[in-house]
């Protein structure tokens, strides 16, 4: 399916109701809460190796730093000399700090997107190959690090603009991953484009549903004692799927990955 065809069906898209969407989100988490579950998990356990990146050379500048600092024995005697940070190490930090940010924000986009071709296993009862790792693969790493970075530098650029940009922004940012999920042989600025159309024709309806959702899912997972936000998180991203498959639709074409 060609972008035109599918800006096609977005003009064209019929009403979708609040109620129908929300049902058929939580009779698809019901199926798929297992892998959410794994999805957010590995999530965290890739963002760990990132973390230490940004913490470890923190934790040397600090020590060397402190290490180098000296007395003055020209002052008083509880005056020290205040230890300073050389502006080489604080550019090297920064552009660690930018490389660790860059690195999380793609790890989040490919998970999310190959969560999605599972969503998509799951409710056509289909049988394939849950990858959560397909978007890492080398015909779509760059893609997604792309990818990532545009998700990254347009919330940074509508934080900046004050509060109502970015809660615009918010719902077309969604649809980004569920477009990339289905359509991975499109550009990237082509996935951003189709998530903006999308996103502006189903706004209210998106927000709605993102708002009631995201609720519901923190609430219920509080009252798992709090782990069980791990489990539920899954189910907030759920009606970007349905919205996505109710209008777009899928190409009867399009090949599946199965076992």
């Amino acid at each position: 399916m060609n972008s035109t065809e599918i800006k096609q069906r977005i003009a064209n898209a019929k009403h979708l109701d609040f109620g129908t969407i929300f049902n058929q989100s939580i009779e698809l988490f019901k199926k798929v809460w297992v892998q959410g579950l794994i999805t957010v998990l590995l999530n965290m356990v890739l963002a760990v190796p990132v973390l230490m990146l940004i913490y470890i050379p923190m934790f040397f500048a600090g020590f060397m730093d402190a290490y180098s600092s000296s007395y003055d024995s020209y002052s008083s005697y509880d005056s020290y000399v205040q230890p300073d940070v050389s502006p080489v190490v604080m550019t090297i930090l920064f552009i660690i700090y930018l490389v660790a940010i860059a690195a999380m924000s793609a790890i989040g986009m490919g998970l999310k997107a190959a969560f999605y071709r599972i969503c998509r296993l799951k409710d056509l009862n289909q049988m394939g190959n849950e990858d959560y790792f397909y978007f890492f693969k080398k015909p779509y790493l760059s893609k997604t690090i792309t990818l990532g970075l545009a998700y990254l530098g347009i919330a940074f650029i509508a934080t900046l603009l004050c509060v109502l940009p970015i809660i615009y922004a918010i719902v077309p940012l969604m649809y980004i991953f569920v477009i990339y999920a289905f359509n991975p042989e499109k550009s990237a600025s082509e996935i951003i484009k189709l998530s903006f159309d999308l996103g502006n024709k189903k706004w209210a309806l998106s927000f709605g549903l993102f708002f009631v959702s995201g609720i519901l899912a923190g609430l219920v997972g509080m009252l798992m004692c709090f782990v069980g936000i791990y489990v539920t998180t899954s189910f907030s991203y759920l009606p970007a799927y349905f919205i996505y498959k109710d209008v777009v639709g899928s190409d009867q074409n399009e090949a599946i990955e199965v076992v």
